[in-house]
C-alpha cells in the first residue's frame, strides 16, 4: 500500500516489514477498513492487489466468534462516552481472547482509554512522538 500522502506513510512501510516477519493477527473487521481506505484514497484495483497479497502472507487472520461480538457490546457500553467504533473494540475483544498484549495501531486515543481484562493495558506501537 503506497499513500504517500498519509502523514503515518513512513510508518506503515516499517512497520508492514516487521509484522511481515511474524505471525501476526488480523482481525477480520480490519480488512473490511483496509479495503475501503484503500480504495477511497488510491483504487479498487489497488484494494483488491492488497487484499490477495495479504491472503498469500504469513499474517493470520481471525474471525470474530460469537463472544467477542459480546464483549464488542460491553465494551462499547462501558465506555458509551467515547464512541468506540467496532473496528476499534474488535480488536480489544480478540486481544483479550487471544491473551494478545501489543496493537499496533496509529489511532492510540481509544486504545489508551480501554482497560482490557487479561492485563493492565495494551502496549500500543508503534509509539506516537
Amino acid at each position: 500500500m503506497a499513500y504517500v500522502k498519509d502523514v503515518n506513510h513512513a510508518s506503515t512501510g516499517k512497520l508492514l516489514s516487521v509484522l511481515a516477519k511474524t505471525r501476526a493477527v488480523i482481525p477480520a473487521p480490519v480488512l473490511q477498513e483496509l479495503f475501503f481506505m484503500i480504495t477511497v484514497r488510491i483504487r479498487y484495483e489497488r484494494a483488491v492487489n492488497f487484499f490477495e497479497q495479504l491472503q498469500l502472507s504469513d499474517f493470520v487472520i481471525q474471525p470474530l466468534l460469537p463472544e467477542d461480538m459480546t464483549r464488542m457490546t460491553e465494551i462499547m457500553r462501558q465506555y458509551a462516552d467515547t464512541e468506540l467504533d467496532y473496528t476499534d473494540t474488535a480488536i480489544m475483544a480478540l486481544a483479550e481472547r487471544l491473551n494478545i498484549r501489543q496493537v499496533h495501531t496509529f489511532d492510540h486515543r481509544d486504545f489508551r482509554i480501554f482497560r482490557p481484562k487479561h492485563c493492565d493495558y495494551l502496549e500500543l506501537l508503534p509509539e506516537l512522538r
